[in-house]
């Protein structure tokens, strides 16, 4: 289904019908740019390609700029493709915006999760640490980690230290709460990933 790119504005909490108060998140999509349709006949599928933001023409190679200049739009910073199953209605250079969206529709929202560097298992799983008194003294250290004789070596999968975080999340079935089609905000019930000013995409739930 089609959907906006936006960036994560941050969280606030409004007050309900009945005056309950519901924590949201305020993400600001769009305007988007149709820069390209795909089709089933040229491109062996059906798809939608948007682009949101500016940058100076210097920051772009000439093929890529050439892109848009071929189509007469502006560069946009970032670009992405939105399977859907008809392009009828839409065409290249048309402006998208929150519009397309209203209270109470399902969306699903996709976001890069915030690094954390190189953690330890208590912090990236939530092992247990050691005791600090009465003897033990693993600290964090995650523990044994390997079989006996066989299969001797490590299970793939195997919970050790590494990498946290900064991997693509999407959080699903969210609900949108108010629209702002002046402001091109779009609040949405809950948490989304990624930090403040981070890129997200908004995209409509079938059914």
């Amino acid at each position: 289904m089609l959907g906006l790119i936006g960036k994560k504005v941050g969280m606030t909490q409004l007050f309900g019908e009945k005056g309950e108060v519901v924590p949201v998140t305020v993400i600001q999509a769009g305007p988007c740019t149709v820069t390209e349709i795909r089709n089933a006949e040229k491109n062996g599928y059906t798809a939608v390609q948007l682009g949101y933001g500016t940058n100076k023409e210097t920051r772009y190679t000439r093929p890529v700029l050439g892109q848009f200049k071929k189509r007469n739009l502006p560069p946009s910073r970032h670009l992405k493709e939105f399977r859907v199953k008809d392009v009828a209605g839409l065409e290249i250079g048309q402006s998208l915006t929150v519009a397309m969206f209203e209270a109470g529709q399902r969306v699903d929202v996709q976001g890069v999760t915030k690094g954390r560097g190189f953690a330890g298992v208590v912090k990236r799983y939530g092992f247990v640490s050691g005791h600090a008194s009465h003897g033990p003294t693993h600290g964090k250290q995650p523990g044994s980690i390997g079989s006996s004789a066989y299969p001797s070596r490590v299970i793939k999968g195997k919970r050790l230290p590494g990498h946290m975080g900064n991997v693509v999340l999407t959080i699903k079935n969210l609900e949108v709460f108010a629209v702002d089609a002046e402001q091109h905000v779009l609040m949405v019930k809950g948490a989304i990933p990624g930090p403040p000013n981070g890129l997200v995409l908004v995209e409509k739930r079938e059914g």
